[in-house]
């Protein structure tokens, strides 16, 4: 035990007798528990939840129990009011937490749900501390950043580590170093090393080597000074992941761990790949999984066999990405395409499907707030099946109904997800119900045939007042359906929400004596939760209110995307 951990032992609050305060989760044992921690330099968005996961992944196959942490800078409580646009997706985890699209990397590598516990952010820091003042548990202490908010940023990292029970802590610290709001974050990590002894706290710098056209080499001084700064915080890194288009070479490698000492064994040259699920077996082969496990004193939990299980099942999965039998294009029609990252978990969870079917799927970006009727068979020639995403909002509605029309009447394999859901409502009651005026309160909310709707008995039924309807929820399935038969029988499953309107139960019996099937039901309120077409009118017409991109794995693709591909094969 350090020096350190062995005065803070005997300390609990913050008092004038001493400078000491670090509050500790109730059994926390300093030195049990490991910890990994990422920073990033020269800029943001390389791809440190990447490096961080596929570590982390690495470590989990050799039998250890892992868990991540996103710190983020902002000052939101969440992810749940970020633009797509500025930051990509919004990832919602199970509990209900609206995260970081970092978290839906974290769960597909390592297989693992997550809750809130495993994101942070600066509001949700100060706000604690806040709080903590208000009710006085500081002892009349003027409250500082040191040590009352790198306290708090280490409580909740501890907190990690005993809920887990983890042997190893991912820590990812958002944004880059430098960064005016992550340097608290930089600062406690600084202390964990500290008060948690030798050997037990591995830092990772993320950095970015130029490689400029006009001079046709790479170039590392970028680098080196990123690097720079992080050690004037007191981090001294023990590994350096080096982001570059083409492989980083020995030479950029050599200066690097000169300039650093950081042995040139563990300068990993992270270099763009067709796929990032490729990235843990090249860091095996580096070696790079061994580092951890020797700098960190691991060894003796290490679980041979099951290592070779899972490394063996991940090559035969990673094998597959860049060989394949059938090649087919989705159209993916949002509003948010001009910037992939709002579409993230789809792009993933068409990549798993894609493996699964010994496919090839290209994705076609549609913007739908153009598309009309008219020139719509036009935009959607190109494609053998369609997905029409979550959002919120108008924009672009006119055009979603218009794919979903064409796909119905032209029996184009079609994927609705939560919006995507509601339209191919509205668009079968307009077209095939006869009610032509049917809308969505949300687009219209002087509609006077509202087929969806915001309900006040769902809403008080569900307890969500004014907000979304979010996280797991079970959903009941229909036996002899098609939703049957793609969970593979299962009467009960469980998926992920994000949405505030419904269908509108008083349009349900009309809807379905028209031929839509509600394969997919909540177990006890008349909340619709899948719909379908039967097969013998069209292959593959399938929606869910929920988002199912959610929870798909590479190993365990999500049938809805696995079926959309398989359809879009075979309707070809």
């Amino acid at each position: 035990m350090s020096n350190a951990m062995e005065l803070l032992r005997s300390v609990k609050d913050s008092t004038d007798d001493t400078e000491f305060y670090t509050p500790m989760p109730e059994g926390y044992e300093p030195g049990r528990t490991k910890y990994v921690a990422v920073f990033g330099t020269v800029m943001s968005g390389l791809g440190k939840g990447i490096f961080s996961s596929s570590l982390a992944k690495l470590l989990k196959d050799k039998g250890l129990k892992v868990a991540p942490i996103k710190l983020e800078g902002y000052l939101n409580i969440d992810s749940g009011t970020l633009n797509p646009f500025r930051h990509g997706e919004v990832f919602v985890l199970d509990d209900g937490m609206e995260t970081d699209m970092d978290l839906g990397t974290y769960e597909r590598m390592l297989d693992q749900d997550l809750t809130g516990a495993n994101f942070a952010t600066s509001g949700q820091i100060f706000n604690s501390v806040l709080e903590k003042e208000r009710a006085g548990s500081y002892l009349g202490r003027d409250v500082q950043m040191i040590p009352h908010v790198t306290g708090e940023v280490k409580l909740r990292l501890r907190e990690v580590a005993m809920e887990s029970d983890s042997d190893v802590v991912f820590i990812e610290v958002g944004g880059t170093v430098g960064d005016i709001e992550n340097a608290f974050y930089i600062e406690a990590l600084r202390e964990l090393s500290y008060e948690e002894g030798e050997g037990s706290v591995l830092f990772v710098a993320l950095t970015y080597v130029l490689s400029p056209p006009t001079l046709g080499e790479q170039k590392s001084k970028a680098a080196q000074l990123g690097i720079k700064r992080l050690m004037e915080f007191g981090i001294h890194p023990h590994l350096i992941a080096c982001r570059a288009e083409d492989r980083v070479t020995d030479k950029v490698r050599q200066k690097i761990s000169i300039y650093t000492n950081v042995p040139v064994n563990r300068v990993f040259s992270m270099h763009d790949l067709p796929s990032i699920y490729l990235l843990p077996q090249i860091m095996r082969e580096e070696g790079l999984d061994s580092e951890v496990v020797q700098m960190l004193n691991l060894g003796g939990l290490i679980n041979s066999a099951e290592d070779a299980r899972n490394s063996q099942a991940w090559e035969k999965f990673s094998s597959k990405i860049d060989t394949h039998t059938h090649e087919v294009t989705i159209g993916v029609t949002g509003k948010y395409t001009a910037l992939r990252d709002s579409y993230a978990s789809i792009i993933k969870s068409l990549e798993h499907a894609e493996v699964a079917n010994d496919a090839k799927v290209n994705i076609e970006w549609i913007d739908t707030t153009d598309i009309n009727d008219d020139n719509v068979a036009d935009i959607l020639a190109k494609v053998d099946g369609i997905i029409v995403p979550g959002g919120f909002g108008v924009r672009g509605t006119g055009g979603k109904i218009a794919c979903i029309k064409y796909a119905r009447e032209n029996k184009m394999p079609y994927l609705g997800i939560c919006l995507g859901f509601q339209m191919a409502v509205i668009e079968y009651a307009r077209n095939v119900c006869g009610l032509t005026d049917a809308d969505s309160t949300e687009i219209d909310p002087d509609t006077k045939t509202p087929v969806i709707s915001v309900l006040p008995e769902q809403k008080k039924i569900e307890g969500l007042g004014g907000n979304m309807r979010l996280g797991g929820q079970d959903v009941m399935i229909a036996p002899d359906t098609m939703a049957s038969e793609m969970f593979g029988g299962a009467t009960n499953i469980r998926e992920r929400f994000r949405h505030r309107y419904e269908v509108d139960p008083e349009y349900i019996e009309r809807l379905e004596q028209a031929g839509l099937i509600f394969s997919g039901k909540h177990g006890e309120h008349q909340i619709m939760q899948i719909l379908e077409l039967p097969r013998d009118v069209h292959p593959y017409f399938v929606a869910a209110q929920f988002h199912p991109e959610l929870t798909s794995r590479p190993l365990r693709p999500q049938p809805m995307f696995k079926g959309l591909v398989k359809a879009a094969i075979e309707t070809k």
